[in-house]
C-alpha cells in the first residue's frame, strides 16, 4: 500500500503531537515530518517531499503561513497544502486560497473530516471544514452576475470538496456535464482551480 506522506507545520507541540498520533491511526496516512516555523517548513518540505503540507496560519516571529504556503507553491508545486488553523474569516480563507492553499480546516475539524481531507487533497479535491463550508456556501451567490444559474448553484457546491460524480449526483447532471460547468465557470472567473474559484468568487461578493 502506498501511504499519504504528511509534513505538519505547527508552532504548538502539542498540536503536532496531537495530530501525529491521530493520523497514525490510519494505515494508509504517515507523518514524515514536523515544522514549527514557516522557515522550518521550507526545508522539511525539501528534505521529505511530502504529498500534503497541514499548514497553521499564525505561528509567532518569522515567517508566517501564508508566506510559507506561497514560498512552498513556488519550490514544491505539485504538494498539495491544507490550511489547519482556528482563523476562519472570509479574509483569511482568501488569503490562504490565494497563497495556494488547496483546502481550509478548523482545528476543532472531526477526525473524519482530517483524514478525508488529506486524502481528497492528494486527488486535487478542495475541502473546507464544516462550518466554512456552509457559511461560504450561503455567501457564494453568482459573483457580477457573470455565471448561469447553474454554473452559480454548481460553485456553491464545490466548498464542500465533492468529486465530479457526486456533483452530478446532486444536480441531476452527468459527469461530463458538470466538467464542462467547471470549464466554464474556471474561464469566466479567471482561475485554473476550485479553490481559486471559491476565493475570487468571495472576493467578488465582498466587493459589491
Amino acid at each position: 500500500m502506498t501511504r499519504i506522506s504528511v509534513l505538519l507545520v505547527d508552532d504548538h507541540t502539542v498540536v503536532r503531537s496531537g495530530l501525529t498520533a491521530l493520523l497514525g491511526t490510519q494505515a494508509d496516512i504517515a507523518v514524515v515530518g514536523e515544522a514549527a516555523s514557516g522557515e522550518e517548513a521550507l526545508e522539511a518540505a525539501q528534505q521529505h517531499a511530502p504529498d500534503v503540507v497541514l499548514m497553521d496560519l499564525a505561528m509567532g516571529a518569522g515567517m508566517d503561513g501564508i508566506e510559507a504556503i506561497k514560498q512552498l507553491r513556488q519550490r514544491t508545486p505539485k504538494q498539495a497544502i491544507i490550511v489547519f488553523t482556528t482563523y476562519d474569516s472570509d479574509a483569511d480563507i482568501v488569503r490562504a486560497v490565494d497563497a495556494g492553499a488547496m483546502g481550509y480546516l478548523l482545528k476543532d475539524a472531526a477526525p473524519e473530516e482530517i483524514f478525508a481531507a488529506v486524502r481528497g487533497a492528494v486527488q486535487g479535491k478542495s475541502v473546507m471544514s464544516a462550518p466554512v463550508a456552509s457559511r461560504l456556501f450561503q455567501q457564494l451567490r453568482n459573483p457580477d452576475e457573470i455565471l448561469t444559474p447553474r454554473e452559480a448553484e454548481l460553485l456553491s457546491l464545490l466548498t464542500e470538496g465533492l468529486s465530479n460524480r457526486d456533483l452530478g449526483k446532486r444536480l441531476f447532471i452527468s459527469e461530463a456535464t458538470v466538467k464542462t460547468h467547471l470549464a466554464h465557470i474556471y474561464a469566466k472567473l479567471g482561475v485554473e482551480t476550485r479553490a481559486a474559484a471559491i476565493a475570487t468568487a468571495i472576493r467578488r461578493e465582498g466587493m459589491r
